[in-house]
């Protein structure tokens, strides 16, 4: 009865580690070679950056010089005392798709950086195999055609290693370990944009009902100034130009309404989304109104230097500096000789029962491959290389000066705003008392009504200036904390796997 593929067996763990011991003295030779070896290329220097001692547009006053890993800095957001911004941030954290994204991008590349790794070790497999064939000889003396079967089965080991002489292998795993540290990188900067942008998205809304607040209670005011003045007009007490004057500014603080109305559904969308969800998902939990968060008075800025080692987006450029100089060295390794250690053991019968006992084939040996010629092609990729180094220098060094950039007119603009709200506090209190005044005044019949109008446009403009400047306050401060790295430690529970 014909045997069939089921039949088959492997050697044993004994038989086969009898055999494997005919390779030990070359497997020595070749792990001497590799040890002697050396990695080629470019060995990688942090590059010098010229670090400022201090910020040039540092205040003198509310600013705390702190660690970089201060408390206030890493978790700025909770030095608003805002509850609800506090869940925003953590749904933000979990369920954000920018940050699943960023962090499937650490997961490919920590199985990149394995697949480099795998390259110290040779390379084991196993085959079996099993062929039957028929074929037809002479006819009989009867007339009738005469086949033959034959059957053949066979199994074995092969083995192969490519031993590391100029570094090849250490400078892609060099590259790949680098190129995962810029994507750990990129995720923590994935996380202090969205950060921020959370915040920024919630402070927008809290200021657009802000500012609604402002105008509904002007529009009210004005409505009630424009019946009074209907009724002066009908009792002849003043004309129709005070009437038509009147309606105007009603009609013009109503047209600011539905614009205010769109950036808060805006705002709304831009957080729903943030912290993902459909748009329209958080109109019922954000439809009370409150209060604008309140930046505190001071902050941690600490020194710049510490920018540096706190930004991720410094970090990842820096990395992807160090991925790039080891390409180099894995350039340079293909200019130079290779050489592979290659074994098999096989057995090779014509019954599936007596394969182990059937012949036997061993086969070892190394490979020495030289390139020769290749049309300058190997020489011209060091060279590609080599500019893609001063490339990744080249980002390296803007992404620095843009973070500087970014901290020095953060840290302006929330010294600036503090000056502009102090000055809009005052003007609104002397705008607030000056159209008290022109009421009473046009009431006694001292001004005209064009003088009350002028009291009140200005009143409502500097109302909502100052409910702007409210906003822009705990914004700039955002955008300060953003810009100096704060929130990059922070981690979602689903990254937290190795």
């Amino acid at each position: 009865m014909p045997r069939t593929l089921s039949h088959l067996h492997l050697p044993s763990p004994s038989k086969t580690a009898s055999r494997v011991g005919a390779f030990r003295p070359v497997v020595a030779g070749a792990v001497a070679l590799a040890l002697a070896g050396c990695a080629v290329g470019p060995d990688y220097r942090p590059p010098q950056t010229a670090t400022p001692d201090e910020w040039h547009e540092l205040p003198t006053t509310g600013v705390r010089v702190e660690s970089p890993d201060a408390p206030s800095l890493a978790a700025w957001w909770t030095t608003l005392n805002d509850p609800q911004l506090n869940e925003f941030i953590e749904r933000a954290l979990a369920e954000n798709k920018s940050v699943k994204q960023a962090y499937a991008r650490v997961v490919q590349a920590r199985a990149q950086r394995a697949i480099a790794a795998s390259g110290f070790w040779p390379n084991i497999g196993a085959s079996t195999g099993a062929s039957r064939t028929e074929s037809e000889s002479n006819f009989n003396e009867r007339g009738e055609a005469v086949s033959t079967v034959g059957e053949s089965y066979s199994t074995g080991l092969s083995a192969s290693w490519e031993l590391d002489l100029f570094g090849g292998q250490r400078r892609s795993y060099e590259a790949a370990t680098a190129q995962l540290a810029a994507t750990e990188a990129e995720l923590r900067d994935v996380l202090v944009v969205l950060l921020g942008d959370v915040a920024l998205s919630y402070v927008g809304v809290r200021t657009a009902q802000s500012r609604l607040d402002f105008a509904e209670r002007n529009l009210e005011s004005q409505r009630e100034a424009l019946d009074i003045t209907r009724w002066r007009a009908d009792a002849g007490l003043t004309t129709v130009l005070d009437v038509e004057s009147a309606n105007t500014s009603y009609q013009q603080t109503r047209s600011q309404i539905p614009l205010l109305e769109s950036s808060l559904v805006q705002n709304m969308n831009r957080l729903a989304v943030l912290t993902g969800q459909t748009p329209g998902a958080l109109e019922a939990v954000l439809q009370q109104r409150k209060p604008i968060p309140i930046a505190p008075v001071d902050i941690v800025a600490g020194v710049p230097a510490d920018v540096l080692r706190r930004r991720p987006d410094i970090r990842s450029a820096e990395r992807q500096l160090a991925a790039q100089t080891a390409q180099v060295g894995v350039a340079t390794a293909a200019l130079y000789p290779s050489l592979s250690l290659n074994g098999s053991i096989s057995w090779q019968s014509l019954t599936a029962s007596d394969l182990l006992d059937g012949s036997k084939v061993e086969r070892s040996g190394l490979t020495l491959s030289l390139p020769i010629f290749n049309g300058g092609a190997l020489r011209q990729n060091i060279r590609v290389q080599n500019a893609l180094v001063d490339q990744a220098l080249a980002s390296y060094e803007s992404v620095v000066l843009a973070a500087y950039e970014e901290t020095e007119n953060a840290l302006d603009a929330w010294t600036s705003e503090q000056r502009r709200h102090a000055a809009l506090i005052e003007a609104v209190g002397s705008a607030r008392r000056a159209a008290e005044l022109a009421l009473v005044q046009y009431n006694s019949g001292l001004v005209d009504f064009q003088t009350v109008l002028t009291a009140d446009r200005q009143l409502i403009s500097l109302e909502d200036s100052l409910a702007v400047s409210d906003g822009e306050m705990t914004s700039n401060l955002i955008r300060l904390y953003k810009a100096l790295g704060g929130g990059w430690s922070v981690f979602p529970a689903a990254t937290t796997g190795s």
